[in-house]
């Protein structure tokens, strides 16, 4: 299949595939839309079967990316990019570097960060081959996970609002689809605020030990989409909600961390259809992203950083109002919005 009859393609400004014999590195680069300022977007290593799910993932992530930044008032654009290899194995500096040097030659219109399979210490590594990295630590600053879990927390307390009328999380129960570093932190944030947890991840392990501390309940990935409860938070892989999720879900409200949630734009009518509040994902985990991009501005500042992330509920609020106006899903205002801001010829 070629790249413009791509299903995923959408008028992306640029791809790029990037190989290194040395190393073995093998990469895909996407630009979305640069319209508001260069793409910053996350580096993801991940084990791909093909090189065909590799560039539909980096297209959809890259695209998003675009929607996110725009949404959350970034002079940002949407780019990823995505090296086919287990972190687990295959991660070496010589492939970090290598895949530094593929970035440089696109002299700055493409910006990487940590994604899933990569970390501080791996931009660390490809900082040291070109400039255009973020999400290096500062004193106040670096993972930016827990960001991402305050803004998709903040984001659940609105959906609840406008989903369930209720302006307190006390006795809810919550499903939370993988809790890898931002769902056991949005865990935390909701057993604090009262909420009642059921958990699933690959990693049985982690979430036990998890559910332990929280008191929560444990449920294997394959069947918490069937946990009673009501709201499910989707912390994993993308594409998660397709046909058959959609119809098997007990929750009144779906808001969570992962990227590209749904696995086709018509599952959002699904969910509709069936009374589900859907929140859209770029929306609710902008946070992380919110703050890396401050963490490029000479006056950065946790507080400042903090009411940003806060804008969230406020953008939302809009969405979801319209949504209930024009009685359809919150995922095509959203997109709307979004768009409008991005488009060349919108103030």
């Amino acid at each position: 299949m070629t790249l413009f009859a791509h299903p995923d393609f959408d008028h992306h400004e640029q791809v790029i595939h990037g190989h290194d014999r040395a190393s073995g590195l093998q990469a895909i680069i996407a630009l979305h839309n640069t319209y508001r300022g260069p793409a910053l977007g996350g580096l993801r290593i991940h084990p791909y079967p093909t090189e065909e799910r590799a560039l539909a993932d980096v297209l959809r992530l890259a695209r998003g990316m675009t929607y996110k930044s725009a949404l959350a008032d970034l002079p940002l654009g949407g780019g990823k990019a995505v090296i086919i290899a287990d972190p687990r194995r295959q991660k070496s500096p010589q492939l970090l570097e290598a895949m530094g040097r593929l970035i440089d030659t696109l002299g700055g219109r493409y910006i990487t960060a940590e994604d899933s399979g990569s970390n501080e210490q791996d931009m660390k590594t490809i900082a040291a081959v070109t400039r255009h990295v973020s999400g290096l630590r500062r004193d106040d600053s670096g993972d930016p996970s827990p960001f991402t879990a305050w803004g998709v927390f903040n984001a659940l307390r609105c959906a609840v609002r406008h989903g369930l009328e209720r302006d307190t999380l006390t006795g809810l129960r919550v499903a939370i689809q993988g809790v890898g570093s931002v769902g056991a932190h949005l865990a935390r944030h909701l057993h604090a605020a009262g909420a009642k947890l059921v958990l699933a991840d690959v990693d049985t392990q982690a979430v036990k030990h998890l559910a332990n501390e929280l008191h929560a309940d444990v449920m294997s990935p394959l069947d918490i989409f069937d946990a009673q409860v009501d709201i499910f938070a989707p912390c994993a892989m993308g594409a998660v909600l397709d046909k058959h999720v959609c119809e098997r879900l007990k929750a009144s409200v779906v808001v969570g961390a992962a990227n590209n949630q749904l696995a086709m734009p018509e599952m959002a009518d699904r969910l509709h259809q069936r009374g589900i509040l859907y929140t859209p994902d770029y929306v609710a985990n902008a946070g992380g992203l919110i703050e890396v991009a401050w963490q490029r501005r000479k006056d950065y500042r946790h507080d400042s950083v903090m009411a940003h992330i806060a804008n969230i509920e406020r953008t939302l609020d809009e969405i979801f109002d319209r949504a209930s106006h024009e009685q359809c899903s919150p995922a095509p205002i959203a997109d709307r919005l979004a768009e409008e801001r991005f488009s060349p010829g919108v103030a």
